[in-house]
């Protein structure tokens, strides 16, 4: 006899925390780089405008900011005071 399998399907978490369906999602991007070259600099710039324009634009997420660390390390997280404060 074959057994029956019932599919239960997963719950939006709005929905789990008695959330309104149309919640919005907070969105925020970490922007980076490794130098302070001018190269670098023009790179963190367009970063930061990509990604905010790009979180604006959405309407089904909310901005919740840029964090971005410049001429900063990628090998340890001590320095990167940006990344600390988004995480």
């Amino acid at each position: 006899m074959a057994k029956k399998v019932s599919i239960i399907p997963a719950k939006p978490i709005a929905v789990i925390k008695g959330l309104p369906k149309e919640t919005k999602k907070r969105v925020c991007a970490y922007c980076r780089v490794s130098t302070d070259t001018d190269e670098q600099l023009l790179s963190y710039e367009a970063q930061v405008t990509y990604y905010e324009d790009y979180i604006r634009k959405r309407p089904d997420w909310e901005y919740a900011g840029i964090y971005a660390d410049e001429g900063i390390t990628g090998t340890n997280t001590k320095y990167r005071a940006q990344f600390n404060r988004m995480i």
